[in-house]
């Protein structure tokens, strides 16, 4: 019998990137422009106790990447959260998270493009790319025609670097990181001895301002979940690693950790160095919440001028690098994709140097297409994070599946009490769902209509290919009741457009963990059976392993 825990070599990709390349893909991408904007937004909505906000965001995001390093160190693959449900469901379920994932993936560089262009307000030149307007009552700051034209030559730098090879990449992104990681612990040891109050921490209305439902509003609106997305980066490298069963658990659970520290002390910093006369009055409504910079704006106010200048070059590398990792994971995740048939067999094509440029191209037209219907960052948070946490929903349903089904079968890595964590981070992901709130899922739903028309015509059009997907729709008979019913809670929930909601808040909390269990224990009792599952992981294996290009030594 042919064991799935082999490291799969990948066709046409070659095996470059060691630990840190990997470690620093995941860190890489969790540090972007959430740490430029988290603290300061996660304080106007929840006050002081945003540092527990912080502290429940980072579990939740740690028991998924639990999830992740386990299914990463069995299924070493190119874009290999796209593709674990594959193995474990079948087509329906593969095709429909492996979109969730690629959407996700997708809209993440021109997020960060918009991030850096914001910021670059602090120097004149910079003025016209960004026009203010007021938007459903709300300030906000839109790109101009001149906005998207710098906003597009800069996704087209991301994509060059990204077609000069992954050995390039991954030394490029990790020098990117380094300064990424270092300028925000430079930020928080400075500050920190500029002048900390700690009767900041009872200042204004409050430390618990909003009790428990600012709490869980700040985790799902105020960019924390947003924050720590991109742990799974590692994964979707995997097929480009040197010994991945070793490095893709250490390399996710560790990146989390890292952000997990980061974010928290940014917090306490933040709230510590504001001025009294920056907090008066309530958190929502005080003078911290104009700032456009919001740390570089507190250097100055301390007479700190080195530091915001340090912290307005940062705001253009750091989602700089955020924006090349996930260029590079799109081109992979659509790769992974084509593998499995439901993508063009198009996305298969590499460079002489192992790059699926096809993949690049696309992700950088579809990229540059997100600034005309979303000219502003924060237009694009809300959907990225609603298509992330689905696509990491994917994960604890495979890996329940595979515990069942293929229980013995070598794990490098184990998740602790998985009977237990993996239900709970299928409920924790759909509790994420249900907190980003109804304006923003009922555009997923679109999003999701369009995905199933793509893959509906590739599937008609693509002809004779090296894998055909098997539609297995009975082990993906949960998926829709499990779509559809998730949407009915949100519209019905204390997040959705009524009123009187029918779900209040806590009664809908208690309503989605009992709807995620029921659907989780539905998933992963229909899922396929073992003979099925170990079908698919060595199709996954035999079509890695042809055309392989060994690694360059060095």
């Amino acid at each position: 019998m042919a064991t799935t825990t082999q490291a799969l070599p990948d066709s046409g990709l070659k095996r470059n990137v060691g630990f840190i390349g990997l470690i620093w893909a995941s860190t890489g991408s969790i540090i972007g422009s959430g740490w430029l904007f988290g603290s300061q937004e996660a304080l106007k909505t929840a006050g002081p106790a945003a540092i527990i906000s912080w502290l429940i965001g980072g579990v939740a995001i740690l028991v998924l990447a639990l999830v992740h390093a386990e299914l990463g160190g069995m299924f070493p693959i190119a874009g290999g959260t796209a593709r674990f449900p594959h193995i474990a469901f079948g087509g329906v379920a593969g095709a429909s998270f492996g979109w969730f994932s690629w959407l996700q993936s997708v809209t993440v560089a021109p997020i960060e493009v918009e991030a850096m262009i914001k910021y670059a307000q602090h120097w004149q030149f910079a003025h016209p790319w960004l026009h203010t307007t007021t938007v459903n009552g709300e300030t906000q700051q839109l790109l101009t025609g001149a906005g998207i034209a710098v906003a597009i030559v800069l996704m087209a730098v991301v994509t060059v670097i990204n077609m000069l090879s992954v050995r390039i990449l991954a030394n490029t992104n990790s020098a990117a990181t380094w300064w990424k990681v270092a300028i925000p612990l430079l930020v928080i040891i400075v500050l920190a001895f500029s002048g900390f109050h700690g009767s900041n921490f009872t200042a204004a209305n409050g430390f618990m301002p909003e009790g428990a439902k600012g709490i869980l509003a700040a985790v799902s609106t105020s960019g924390i979940i947003f924050a720590f997305l991109g742990f799974e980066q590692a994964d979707q490298l995997a097929g480009e690693a040197k010994n991945p069963k070793r490095d893709i658990p250490r390399a996710v659970i560790g990146s989390v950790l890292i952000g997990l520290v980061i974010y928290l002390l940014l917090q306490i910093v933040f709230l510590g160095v504001l001025r009294s006369d920056a907090i008066q009055g309530s958190w929502a409504t005080a003078d911290f919440t104009k700032y456009t910079g919001p740390f570089a704006d507190i250097a100055m106010a301390a007479g700190i001028t080195w530091l915001a200048v340090i912290i307005f070059i940062d705001a253009i590398i750091s989602p700089a690098g955020t924006g090349l990792i996930y260029v590079t994971a799109t081109s992979r995740i659509s790769y992974g994709l084509s593998r499995n048939g439901y993508f063009p067999k198009a996305f298969e094509w590499t460079t002489k140097q192992g790059v699926p440029w096809v993949g690049l191209i696309v992700a950088f037209v579809v990229g540059c297409a997100c600034f005309a219907p979303f000219p502003s960052w924060q237009g694009l948070v809300s959907l990225i994070t609603s298509a992330s946490v689905l696509m990491y929903a994917g994960a604890p349903l495979a890996l329940g599946a595979f515990r069942k089904r293929i229980p013995e079968i070598e794990r490098p890595y184990r998740m602790p009490a998985a009977t237990v964590l993996s239900p709970i981070a299928f409920i924790v992901a759909n509790l994420i769902i249900l907190w980003t709130g109804w304006d923003t899922d009922w555009k997923l739903g679109v999003a999701i209509l369009i995905g199933a028309v793509v893959i509906i015509l590739n599937n008609v059009f693509r002809g004779a290919s090296s894998v055909r997907p098997r539609w297995d729709w009975k082990a993906a008979q949960w998926l829709l009741p499990y779509l559809i019913g998730m949407g009915l809670i949100v519209f019905l929930s204390d997040f959705g457009p009524l009123t009187h909601p029918v779900f209040p808040l806590w009664i809908d909390i208690v309503v989605v963990a009992v709807f995620s269990l029921v659907i989780y224990y539905w998933a992963i009792n229909s899922a396929s059976d073992r003979e099925e599952i170990l079908r698919t992981a060595e199709d996954v294996r035999d079509v890695e392993e042809t055309g392989v290009v060994e690694p360059v030594h060095h």
